[in-house]
Formats: C-alpha cells, sequence, structure tokens
C-alpha cells in the first residue's frame, strides 16, 4: 500500500490529484481513464462516481435519515451492540488526538459520528455527520463509502477525495462484516488531517473491526445460551407479550435474514435461530419479504401460482407456514387480511438491490450468490429473480472492472455470456495470465453456437 504520510509522497499525490481534478473540470476525464496523476483505486473510484452523476462541487452530503428516524434505526441496528468497543478502542483515544471516529451501515449513511469536539464542528459545514449519506453514489470518492464499494481497507487522502469540500481532509475506512454470515453490515471510518491516513492508522481501525466482530460473536452466543435455559413456559409467555418493535433490544445482536441467492430452498434466520424452508415457504416469505405493505390472498395467489391460483390452497399452505414460524419466533407469524410480515425481514436479494441502487456494485457482487430461487416457477418469483439478474448484469457491465466481470462470469447464470467475457477481455492488459482462460471460454460459446 502507497504510504500516504511519507515526506514529499503526500505533497506530490496532491499536486496529481489536483491537476486530475482540472481535468474533471475540462470535461476529459471520461476520455483519459489512464490518467497518471490517480492511485488505480482512485482512479476507478472517479469513474464510478462520474457514472453516478455525483458532483464534484456540492458543498455537503445530504441527509438520509432525521433524527428520529435515525435513532429508531440506530436502536435496530446490528452494529449497535459493538459501539463499546468502538467507544473504548477508537473513540475515546480521539478526543484529544484531532480524530473523528464514524460508523455507517452497509449502504454508507453514517450512524455515528464522534471524537475532537473542534474537529466535529469543522467536520458539519460538510455534513460528515449522523444521518448524512457518505455512499459514492451520492458524494463520489470518501473512505467510507469506497470502502463498502470495493470491500476492503482503504485510505483517501485530501484531493483524492471527488468533493472539492472534503479535500482538506483524509480518512480510513474499514467495512465490518457480519461474524456469522460474512455480510456487510457497516463500515468503520477515522477522519482528521495526515494522521488518518497513517499506515498505523489502517492496522488500527482493522485490528477494532476485527475486536469488534468477535465481541458480537461472543454476545451472540450468550443470548443463544441465555434463551436456551429459560424455562420454556416462561419463554413462550414472554415473546407473545412482546410486540416486534419491542423485543428489538434483544434481536438488534442479529440482522434477520432471509437466503434465496442461488438456492432452491431459502434459508431463514431468525433472532440467532435458523431453518430450511420448503420450496412453496421459500416463495411465499420471498414474495413477502418483497411487499412490505402488505398482499391479499388473492394477490399473493397470482404471484404464487401459475395460471389460475387457489386462495383455497394458499390459507392451507399459510396455516402449515405459520406452524414453522411459531417454532423459531412468535413475532415472525405473518398477519393476516393483508398478508404482511410483522417483523422486519432483510432477503439477501433486496440487499443486492439496495446495494446496485447507491452503486456499491462489488458488494452487490459479493452477496449476490445466484439467481433468485432458480428452480420456483412462481411468477411473482419469476418477475423478482429477472429484475435482480438483470441490474445485476448491468451493474456489472457498467462498473469498468476487469475483476468484477471475471467475477460474475464464474456464477452459473453468467455461463454462456458471451458479453461480459468479451467487456472483460478488452479490459484486461495485453500481458495479463488470466486473458487465455477468457479467450478459451469465447472460443468454446463461438463454437457451441455456431454448432
Amino acid at each position: 500500500m502507497t504510504n500516504l504520510t511519507q515526506p514529499g509522497a503526500g505533497e506530490s499525490l496532491q499536486l496529481r490529484a489536483l491537476a486530475a481534478h482540472e481535468q474533471l473540470d475540462g470535461g476529459t476525464f471520461a476520455d483519459a481513464p489512464e490518467l497518471p496523476g490517480l492511485r488505480a483505486l482512485i482512479r476507478e473510484s472517479w469513474q464510478r462516481s462520474a457514472g453516478f452523476k455525483a458532483n464534484p462541487d456540492n458543498p455537503a452530503a445530504p441527509l438520509a435519515m432525521d433524527l428520529d428516524e435515525l435513532d429508531d434505526y440506530r436502536r435496530q441496528h446490528p452494529l449497535a451492540a459493538i459501539m463499546p468497543v468502538i467507544n473504548k478502542l477508537l473513540v475515546q483515544p480521539s478526543h484529544d488526538s484531532g480524530l473523528l471516529v464514524a460508523v455507517g451501515d452497509e449502504v454508507g449513511r453514517l450512524l455515528w459520528v464522534d471524537g475532537d469536539p473542534a474537529l466535529q464542528r469543522r467536520a458539519e459545514g460538510m455534513m460528515f455527520v449522523p444521518g448524512a449519506d457518505w455512499s459514492e453514489a451520492t458524494v463520489g470518492t470518501s473512505a467510507p463509502g469506497t470502502a463498502l464499494a470495493l470491500g476492503r481497507g482503504i485510505q483517501i487522502s485530501g484531493a483524492e477525495h471527488y468533493q472539492r469540500t472534503v479535500h482538506p481532509w483524509s480518512c480510513t475506512a474499514v467495512p465490518f462484516h457480519d461474524p456469522d454470515s460474512g455480510a456487510v453490515l457497516g463500515v468503520v471510518d477515522i477522519t482528521g488531517t495526515a494522521t488518518a491516513v497513517a499506515p498505523h492508522t489502517l492496522s488500527l481501525v482493522e485490528a477494532t473491526v476485527a475486536a469488534a466482530q468477535a465481541q458480537l460473536r461472543v454476545e451472540r452466543l450468550q443470548l443463544a445460551a441465555s434463551l436456551a435455559s429459560r424455562p420454556a413456559r416462561r419463554r413462550s409467555q414472554g415473546s407473545a407479550s412482546r410486540s416486534p418493535r419491542a423485543g428489538a433490544k434483544e434481536g438488534s445482536l442479529y440482522r434477520n435474514s432471509l437466503q434465496l441467492l442461488g438456492r432452491d430452498q431459502a434459508l431463514l434466520s431468525i433472532e440467532g435461530k435458523t431453518v430450511v424452508l420448503s420450496a412453496r415457504h421459500s416463495e411465499i416469505l420471498a414474495l413477502l419479504s418483497s411487499h412490505p405493505d402488505g398482499l391479499s390472498a388473492e394477490e399473493l395467489s397470482v404471484l404464487l401460482y401459475p395460471g389460475d391460483g387457489s386462495t383455497m390452497t394458499l390459507r392451507a399452505e399459510m396455516v402449515r407456514l405459520r406452524k414453522v414460524l411459531q417454532q423459531l419466533s412468535p413475532a415472525a407469524v405473518p398477519e393476516s387480511r393483508p398478508y404482511k410480515l410483522s417483523m422486519d425481514l432483510v432477503p439477501d436479494s433486496g440487499q443486492v438491490l439496495n446495494c446496485l441502487q447507491r452503486g456499491a456494485h462489488r458488494i452487490a457482487l459479493e452477496i449476490y450468490r445466484g439467481a433468485v430461487l432458480p428452480k420456483s416457477e412462481a411468477p411473482g418469483i419469476i418477475d423478482l429473480r429477472d429484475r435482480v439478474s438483470s441490474l445485476m448484469r448491468e451493474a456489472v457491465l457498467t462498473d469498468g472492472s476487469a475483476e468484477t466481470l471475471l467475477r460474475y462470469a464464474e456464477l452459473p447464470e453468467a455461463r454462456d455470456d458471451v458479453g461480459v467475457r468479451r467487456a472483460a477481455l478488452k479490459l484486461l492488459p495485453a500481458r495479463s495470465p488470466k486473458r487465455a482462460a477468457v479467450v478459451a471460454d469465447l472460443e468454446r460459446l463461438e463454437a457451441e453456437l455456431s454448432a
């Protein structure tokens, strides 16, 4: 990794980045992808930022959540459980060090910002505050947004930021992965002056994230052991008396999830308990999770059954599904009239769509393990599957990265995708050892097509 604080290196880097901004002003950046003044990861991030129509002259990041919405969202978020670790290892030492510590969610919205009081007041000028959206799609290149886009820790110095009001600042950020599923839950960032991009700063943030992930895993195990040790009657009575929101504190260690991608039968996780659903129950929960306002029996039947759906058949299936969900958590049982999920349930297909909307293409591809319930013939699932797959492919083709294209090409649905391989071949360097495999794939596909 480039040492951004090495004597002379930082000044040279800033001058080259400022020169690149002049080309951006002149409208020539899109025609000059090989700008030598920028590090490769910065150049690629600028290209994505330009593609998202991010404005380098915007004075501040926009607010994505008001205070009431932010408070509720933070209480429910799994990262709330690891904030004591972040406070101890990063926030408390930062108060007198000229640094800020920020923790954001998986799409780049800042949830907590703390640290040096004077620096906090300065940072308010560019809206580096809780509730603000710092994704690449919104503000362009920045450590929180770009770390999420790349799925790894990075450092951004001064004029390398896409937005000019951020040029006086430097920052280091590392994504936070769920210790059980590996899904990205958010990002931890240190922002300040040159100290914020010292080599030891990246190591510090990475070590803190690792410690927080371990702590989250320990707390989950302790919670599971505590729930298992309760008398069954008291446990069921307590669960029945709580609303889904009232039990959020206990469940906030977990992100209730529904894994649909690349699976014929969905994997449902609620409050630390996991079950493999039948194919039909997988379809029902997939449809309900993608229609948060609920569906009538007639609407759900149309989406579920090819041809003429029977509401009587659906009602019998819903009885069986309720019994399965009751065993996981009473709060998970869907409501009726209309059929509606009574607790927050995050399908992995929804995570992919959310990441694509925010411009985090690489994170979307990391989550994307294949088509939604690939063997399902339910009309609503076919529509959802086609939508997610087509948007994923479109994003990969416009991402501008050979690495992303080659990774996508490994998916079953891309096995015969000539367009993806041709796009990758154009981006691979002439001497790349990966070109031979791509050429061989193209020859195979052309031979199959001609036959």
